[in-house]
């Protein structure tokens, strides 16, 4: 994990400031586009804010059952858990089901919201891959290849598992590509949207496909995260590319019948 900045005896490290930055960022998106859209800025905020806490909450839970045995035999182990962001899908699933309640109970306009939080989602998402960059987690596979990066310190190796001195696929700088051009992209289908959930609908459909393609060159994956093993990257299927289908399908499904909607209402 590559060290950012130090303050004396503190060191600040660039995985945590990237993801400050990203959530700030995303908080300054939700805040200015709040207002252009008649919302309450401080309403959006508060709603950002306990969205963020149960997401974070949920990505780690995830996390925690999804290898709950390594972590009964290995209770020290729940300090690197700690430290980990997480898996994302589990966050976004835990996020949106919590967002549909809140937003129900404090009457705030369900897909209106949805709309400002896809590309703050996007947006957030890019600069907390490059951190996962700099920390060395979220490895990808072997290659050789002229951008291919080997990671060296033994302190990702330490926190993270990767093994050093390996050439691999900068597999987080894809995603984090990726997840900025999701971000433009969906600026822009806000700015033109015809009715409300259009934008969030895409968010699901671009990430599931942003995911499934990146999930080919991810390297960290244990045994137990394979659906089906193929012979190739290409042909095997893990758990996470089957959750991008199954995200893939509710995003269509949720754009369609919103899309209905409106025409009916219209």
């Amino acid at each position: 994990m590559l060290p950012a900045l130090k303050l004396g005896p503190l060191t600040l490290y660039s995985y945590g400031i990237l993801m400050a930055l990203g959530v700030a960022l995303g908080l300054w998106f939700l805040y200015v586009q709040g207002k252009k859209q008649g919302l309450s800025a401080p309403r959006v905020l508060d709603a950002a804010f306990y969205i963020l806490l149960i997401s974070i909450l949920g990505a780690k839970l995830i996390l925690l059952f999804s290898d709950f045995g390594r972590y009964i035999r290995t209770p020290r182990e729940l300090l690197n858990l700690a430290r980990s962001g997480g898996v994302f899908q589990g966050g976004l699933l835990f996020g949106v089901l919590f967002a549909l309640w809140y937003f129900r109970k404090h009457k705030l306009p369900t897909w209106k919201m949805g709309d400002l939080i896809g590309p703050a989602l996007a947006l957030g998402h890019g600069f907390g891959r490059v951190g996962c960059f700099l920390a060395g987690c979220c490895y990808g596979r072997t290659c050789a290849l002229p951008w291919g990066v080997t990671f060296n310190d033994p302190r990702a190796g330490d926190l993270t598992g990767i093994p050093l001195g390996i050439e691999r696929h900068p597999v987080q700088l894809y995603e984090s590509a990726l997840n900025f051009v999701n971000f433009l992209v969906l600026f822009v289908i806000l700015r033109r949207k015809t009715f409300d959930g259009q934008v969030f609908s895409f968010y699901i459909i671009n990430y599931s496909v942003i995911r499934y393609f990146t999930e080919f060159f991810r390297g960290d994956h244990p045994a137990q995260s394979v659906l089906i093993q193929g012979r190739t990257a290409l042909t095997t299927l893990t758990w996470p590319q089957f959750f991008c289908i199954l995200g893939l399908a509710a995003g269509v499904v949720l754009y369609l019948l919103l899309k209905k909607r409106h025409a009916a209402s219209s």
